[in-house]
Parts: C-alpha cells; sequence; structure tokens
C-alpha cells in the first residue's frame, strides 16, 4: 500500500464516501487519509484505547471492533474483566495517565466512559495531546468544564463525540426537520420527562466505610473528587446517584431527551433557573426533581420565530400534565422518557431520541428531510455503532475538511451545560428565588454576598411508640455565592488539575 499522497490518488470525495458505506467491517483507507495520527496503525485503522471499560464503555468498543483496540484501563479489574478477556492483546492499565505516558505515541483515539466528575480531566488531556475524543454522557460533571471541554476540541482541532447515541438515529433529524417546517407555530413552553432514576437516590450518607476489594483502586477512582470512606453503595454503577460522582437522573437522561430540544430550539445559555425536589440531601441526588430553564428569544430558524421559552424537566416518577387533547389511556412514554413542545399552531410530542414524533391534532407530518442520518449514512442502527462509527468517520477526516460528528463538542458542551444548569438549580433550590443566569460569564447574578445556604446530610427519620420522628441533621450554614461558585467550578483535591481555560 502506498504510504503517501504523491503516489496514490484517492480523491477526499473517495475517501468520505467509503466511510460514509462503513458497517462493520470498515473500510480500509490509505495512511495519507488518516488527520492527525502520529504514526502508521495497522492496516490503516485507529489505535483506540478505552478508559472506564467495564460497562456503557465496554458497549462502544464492541462497536468499534473495526477498529484497533490497543488500550484499557480500569480503576476496578473485576468489573473491567469483560474487556480484559475480549481484547486479551490490549494493553492493561489502572491509571489513565500512566496510559498516556506509556502509550501517547501508539493512541489516536480515546473512548471514555468513567464516572462522570471524572470525564471532564480525562478528556482534556487526551485533547491536549492531539487525540481524538469519545466522551460518554453527561459531557462532564460542571459548566466550567463543559465550557472548558468546548475550547480545548476547537484548539486542538480535534475529532469528538458525545454518547448520546440518539443523535445518530432519525428521531433529532425529523423533530428538527419539522420544527424548523413552522408545522406547530412557534415555540413558547417545552415539558420532558424520563422514567429514570433506576438506580438508588434520596440515600443518607453511610456512616461506616467498607473494605476496599483488592480490584478496586479506590484513590484513582475518587480523581480529582474529596476522598471519603469507600463503600459498597457507591461503586459500581451506583455512583450515578451520589453529587460527589454523577449527576443523578437529570444528568443521565437530560442528555439523550433534551438534545433535539437544544437543537431544535437553537438555544444558547438560560437567563433563568429554578428547581424543586423531594428531600434534597447534601451529598445523594433527590428521589424526584423539577426544573425550568428560560432562554430568552433568539430570532428565527426557518419557518419558526424563536422567542423566548419555558424548558421544564420531571424525573423520578413525576410526569407533566397531559395536554388537553392527549388520547385517552396512551402512555406519553416512549423509550425511557418524552418531550412536549407547545406550539401556536399544534402541538409536537416526541420520545426519548426524539423518536416516533406526531402532531396531537393528528395532522400528518409530512416535511423536507434536511438532516443527516447517520444510521443510514453508516448502514448501522443508532444504537448498534453509527455513533461511534461517525467519529470514526471524523477522526480519519482532514480538520480543514471535516464534517462534524452529530454531537461533536462543539454542540455536545454549550448543550451540556444546560443540563448541568438544571442539576444547579436543584441544588440551590432552598435560596427560594428563581436564579439568574449570566451564561458568558458562568455565575448567577443575584445571589447576595452574604446570603447563606444549607442541605440536609441525614433526615433522621425513625419510628418511636408508634409515631413518627424525623431529627434532620443539617450542614452548617454556608456562604451561598461561595457554594454556588464550587458547584459551577469544582475544587480538584491536590494531585488533580485542568489545564487552562484556552481564550
Amino acid at each position: 500500500m502506498s504510504k503517501t499522497k504523491k503516489e496514490n490518488n484517492l480523491t477526499r470525495r473517495d475517501f468520505v464516501g467509503r466511510t460514509l458505506a462503513a458497517s462493520a467491517a470498515f473500510t480500509i483507507v490509505p495512511s495519507y487519509a488518516v488527520s492527525g495520527l502520529g504514526h502508521i496503525a495497522p492496516s490503516d485503522k485507529l489505535n483506540i484505547a478505552g478508559i472506564g471499560v467495564g460497562g456503557m464503555g465496554l458497549a462502544n468498543l464492541k462497536n468499534l471492533e473495526s477498529q484497533n483496540i490497543v488500550g484499557l484501563c480500569d480503576v476496578d479489574w473485576k468489573y473491567a474483566k469483560g474487556a480484559f478477556d475480549r481484547y486479551p492483546k490490549a494493553k492493561k492499565y489502572w491509571d489513565f495517565r500512566r496510559m498516556y505516558d506509556e502509550m501517547g505515541d501508539e493512541i489516536d483515539g480515546v473512548v471514555i466512559a468513567t464516572a462522570d466528575h471524572t470525564h471532564a480531566i480525562v478528556a482534556a488531556q487526551a485533547m491536549t495531546m492531539g487525540k481524538h475524543v469519545y466522551l460518554q454522557k453527561p459531557l462532564t460533571h460542571s459548566v466550567y468544564e463543559s465550557r472548558l471541554l468546548t475550547k480545548l476540541a476547537k484548539k486542538h482541532n480535534v475529532a469528538t463525540q458525545m454518547g448520546n447515541q440518539g443523535a445518530s438515529g432519525a428521531g433529532v433529524a425529523e423533530t428538527c426537520e419539522i420544527l424548523w417546517s413552522g408545522a406547530i407555530g412557534d415555540v413558547t413552553r417545552v415539558e420532558s420527562f424520563t422514567d429514570r432514576p433506576i438506580w438508588p437516590q434520596g440515600l443518607n450518607t453511610p456512616e461506616r466505610g467498607d473494605w476496599v476489594p483488592d480490584t478496586l483502586n479506590w484513590e484513582l477512582f475518587t480523581g480529582p473528587a474529596k476522598m471519603k470512606p469507600f463503600n459498597e453503595i457507591y461503586h459500581p454503577w451506583n455512583w450515578r446517584g451520589w453529587w460527589d460522582y454523577g449527576t443523578g437522573a437529570l444528568g443521565d437522561m437530560a442528555c439523550h431527551i433534551l438534545h433535539p430540544v437544544f437543537e431544535g430550539l437553537k438555544l444558547g445559555y438560560p437567563t433563568k433557573v429554578q428547581a424543586s425536589s423531594s428531600l434534597l440531601l447534601n451529598d445523594s441526588a433527590p428521589v424526584s426533581q423539577a426544573a425550568k430553564l428560560t432562554f430568552p428569544s433568539r430570532g428565527k430558524h426557518g419557518s419558526m420565530k424563536l422567542p423566548e421559552v419555558d424548558v421544564h424537566w420531571y424525573d423520578g416518577g413525576i410526569k407533566p400534565e397531559l395536554p388537553e387533547n392527549w388520547p385517552s389511556g396512551k402512555d406519553p412514554n416512549k423509550s425511557g422518557g418524552g418531550t412536549y413542545f407547545y406550539g401556536t399552531k399544534d402541538i409536537l410530542h416526541v420520545g426519548c431520541y426524539g423518536v416516533e414524533p406526531e402532531l396531537l391534532s393528528g395532522k400528518k407530518i409530512n416535511v423536507p428531510k434536511t438532516e443527516r442520518r447517520v444510521e443510514d449514512e453508516m448502514g448501522l442502527a443508532w444504537n448498534k455503532g453509527a455513533h461511534e462509527m461517525d467519529w470514526v468517520r471524523a477522526c480519519k477526516e482532514s480538520a480543514e475538511n471535516r464534517k462534524p460528528c452529530t454531537s461533536d463538542f462543539a454542540e455536545a458542551g454549550p448543550f451540556n451545560e444546560m443540563v448541568v444548569m438544571g442539576v444547579l438549580a436543584v441544588r440551590l433550590q432552598a435560596l427560594n428565588k428563581v436564579l439568574e443566569w449570566d451564561g458568558e460569564k458562568m455565575e448567577f447574578t443575584n445571589i447576595g454576598a452574604n446570603e447563606e445556604i444549607r442541605t440536609v446530610i441525614k433526615d433522621g427519620f425513625k419510628i418511636h411508640d408508634g409515631h413518627p420522628t424525623f431529627d434532620k441533621d443539617w450542614t452548617e450554614p454556608m456562604n451561598a455565592l461561595a457554594y454556588s461558585q464550587e458547584l459551577i467550578k469544582h475544587t480538584y483535591r491536590d494531585g488533580w488539575s485542568l489545564p487552562d481555560m484556552p481564550a
């Protein structure tokens, strides 16, 4: 095979055509067409390392087996055993930093599926090394981290993709096309919900620690978060319900359900947020919550005006009220949730990932197809590899001619800021006010310098002589402004740091 462009006359049109037709047996392309790589990979496939390979990370790697899986990293080698057994030739690591040091010249891209709180630090270092990044949702744990990854991806010209796989299906594209056609008029209210969480939330902080299994490195799992004793209630998987490591049901599912809302309504930064929930604890996400984010008017897109809009979120069994013309007995939950777009002409209902869009008037939807259907291009279902292979396609295109992925960080970063803003509203609800937000500066503008806030550490519920009693244990009053700033931009534990924010 020729190793130089001069000796091979394959055009970019030929290359893109082949990559878009890729399937599980991905088309091999000449090495000169592979962008940003510091070496020539065997058969000109990408060399991919997985970081966090015990759960969703393994599912992602299975969808990338047409490439070379060369490295595996996980803090729990028992949980990661399935990946280790499946890819026995891959080098194995506990610490992603050591993997980067030792394999940096061998890796083209990384697939990251660690706990939420380590997403940013793992991805940021990879991008500064010029590595392409596929990062599971939610993109990051905080607003600042989302902004950082957005800017790093642009600065280093790497191919990026957030793991909200429905972005590569037809649902998001169809929803956007319906909205932009003007079929439902101008949207001023959106209501979305999920049937999550399906993991424990609303739990009191454990009062004891458990022995750390020999197969788990708790120091590395904790990473930049504050150190606390290991407890089996945190790991594996249940970390999603704990604020130090996860973002609860909102962070987990809004990245799927609100994606067609963010893209279809061309949302940016909200100006106001407010939320409420079941008992809010200091360490654990609540059982159920509701949040409202208000976005300013945004001009016009297609045939649709973009006036100020309120986006409502519900989870933990709470759902929005059914529209007046909702068919009796029909379940609004499609694939884990649903969304109502209230327009001036009609109401559009879609499921999670924007699936099965329908107008409540009963009118037939017939609008032009203008948006990409990645699953059609790839010949793969959106949940069977199209999302990952679209990232592979982008990795192999030159930066100057690259077609962005359907959830590249230029979009996923600002979108994730919206998602974690909902989390912020929940955690600051005790201020009992509509919070005003300056998106550019990443700060609340109506939290006073001397305001205080406190939250419940444990509920203290007991039955005494047949009667319920509550003896809640509260945190000490905290400065509310400083507390909000810590939630926006976390203080990392000693030994862990992020690169500087690009200008």
